[in-house]
């Protein structure tokens, strides 16, 4: 099953980083990803920019409204991801929790959801499609 491991944090926290420590924590994370791989459970990952640089659409009194900024006040926001194939649950906790920035924050993993289009629908996307 693939899971999405979402990689949350308070944007001071990582901005009081040092360069040093910012590059140490990249290049672990990297690394991390690399494993993964080696064990076949890598099969994408990204980082995010700055909240600061987030746009947020919303269909307010049927107009599209387009906003700066995240699309929730809160300290903690989704700095980055991985998408990972696990067996179960407690497959992807365990290989999630050695996810690198979660000492900055927190990692929110949910499964993710394999929708079939429906029979009498064309398809728009390639569900066949492997990621990474």
């Amino acid at each position: 099953m693939r899971y999405l491991c979402m990689i949350c944090y308070e944007q001071k926290r990582l901005d009081s980083l040092s360069r040093p420590e910012f590059d140490a924590l990249v290049a672990e994370s990297l690394a991390y990803d690399d494993e993964l791989g080696k064990g076949g459970h890598y099969l994408y990952s990204g980082a995010l920019q700055s909240v600061q640089t987030a746009t947020t659409l919303r269909i307010q009194s049927g107009k599209m409204v387009v906003t700066d900024g995240p699309f929730v006040e809160t300290k903690e926001h989704i700095g980055g991801f991985i998408v990972i194939e696990a067996r179960d649950l407690n497959e992807a906790i365990r290989l999630a929790s050695k996810i690198p920035p979660i000492r900055l924050g927190c990692i929110e993993i949910r499964p993710i959801r394999e929708l079939e289009p429906r029979r009498d629908q064309p398809r728009h996307y390639d569900q066949d499609q492997k990621l990474g």
